[in-house]
């Protein structure tokens, strides 16, 4: 009886050895799965490394989200969106918006629009110069013999006043002064970035002014739905809803004509690769060298998306909606790999593209075009929204 007694203990002794070793075994799995899912999760950037002091007002970092954790994070130096984080088809998230870890980045950088707000005018005006209410006005000169994203100094060289909302919404303004770079009126512009609950990123402008004067306001981020830093973005797919763009000349001037898209590699009607037909033998895209091109939207109101992209590896899809009339398609023509990113990686050749949602460029020298004119007792008003999901 003591034998079976011993027997018995030992058994006992033994399953509760072994259970308590899975036990913790499967304890330490877990605790490695958590620690490299928080380690594959990208960083924002340190708010510290934004504080600076430029023309003696302060540079800051805001942090906004939502309920489902996405994030960005956003400097009131420039207006400009720094990170963008959504969660991939995995669940992984992942920073789409390229940008620097640091101010000073933005401050040094080759490419001065990562993620700004654009103004007072986005886009390009010919050779600097506008007639308004019978005056010419002119404009400085940063592209060539033209003007491009308000010339100098332009928004995204300014520190905007900032007002944190909510966890969501940070609201930025600016009074940019009468005859600031060469344009017309004091301007009070005030731009609201919100994230919200559906996973979109919604960008509200509102400006006044005291004198007639033009006005084209948008967003400059550079996106990579795939992640900053994981290569080309030939391969994601894009749609527009746009029959018709505007032809440029070789200073990247509209010609003033529209002409339809169909048989043409300006053809995004159907979702293509952004690749597809980006070195096809055709006349503006050897003046845009790539895709750099205003696309006439079809008719729609904010409630229709008029551009999807969707990252071939993530599986991540943008939906752009917009109440503006263009949208300029940027495929990272001019990236020389001269920058180093927020995650290490060179902003090289085509890693990036831009959906800038807009008033047609030049529009202060194409009457054709849609006004872009607001004069004192207007107020003008627009919002775009970049709304993300994924496609399994």
């Amino acid at each position: 009886m003591t034998n079976t007694f011993n027997k018995a203990t030992l058994a006992v002794m033994l399953a509760a050895s072994v259970a308590f070793t899975a036990c913790n075994q499967a304890a330490k799995k877990s605790e490695t799965t958590m620690t490299d899912s928080t380690q594959t999760k990208p960083q924002l950037p340190q708010a510290s490394a934004f504080e600076k002091t430029i023309n003696g007002k302060q540079t800051h970092l805001y942090i906004l989200k939502n309920k489902n954790g996405m994030e960005a994070a956003v400097t009131n130096y420039g207006g400009r969106v720094v990170s963008l984080l959504v969660p991939d088809k995995d669940g992984k998230l992942t920073d789409v918006v390229l940008g620097f870890e640091n101010v000073d980045g933005f401050i040094n950088s080759k490419e001065p629009y990562y993620g700004a707000t654009i103004g007072r005018f986005g886009n390009r005006i010919a050779k600097g110069k506008f007639k308004l209410d019978g005056k010419e006005y002119t404009l400085a000169i940063n592209n060539g013999q033209n003007t491009l994203h308000g010339g100098h100094p332009g928004f995204q060289e300014t520190v905007w006043d900032a007002k944190q909302i909510d966890s969501a919404t940070l609201e930025l303004s600016y009074l940019a002064k009468d005859m600031e770079g060469g344009f017309p009126g004091n301007l009070n512009v005030k731009v609201t970035y919100q994230i919200t609950d559906d996973n979109a990123m919604k960008v509200s402008y509102s400006a006044t002014t005291d004198k007639s004067t033009v006005v084209n306001l948008t967003n400059h981020a550079f996106f990579n739905l795939n992640g900053e830093g994981s290569g080309t973005i030939l391969d994601h797919s894009v749609q527009m809803a746009a029959d018709n763009y505007t032809p440029v000349d070789s200073t990247l001037i509209p010609t003033g004509k529209i002409e339809a898209v169909a048989g043409t590699p300006f053809d995004f009607t159907k979702p293509t690769k952004i690749g597809e037909r980006i070195n096809q033998q055709n006349e503006q895209l050897k003046n845009g060298k790539g895709y750099d091109h205003n696309f006439v939207l079809s008719k729609h109101d904010i409630s229709t998306p008029i551009a999807t992209v969707i990252g071939d590896k993530s599986g991540i899809k943008m939906e752009v909606f917009t109440e503006e009339p263009g949208l300029q398609f940027y495929s990272g023509n001019f990236m020389q790999s001269q920058n180093t990113m927020k995650h290490g990686k060179k902003d090289e050749y085509r890693t990036s593209f831009a959906l800038e949602t807009q008033h047609y460029p030049d529009s202060p020298n194409q009457p054709t075009f849609p006004s872009t004119e607001l004069k004192p007792g207007q107020t003008y008003k627009t919002q775009s929204i970049y709304k993300f999901s994924v496609v399994k």
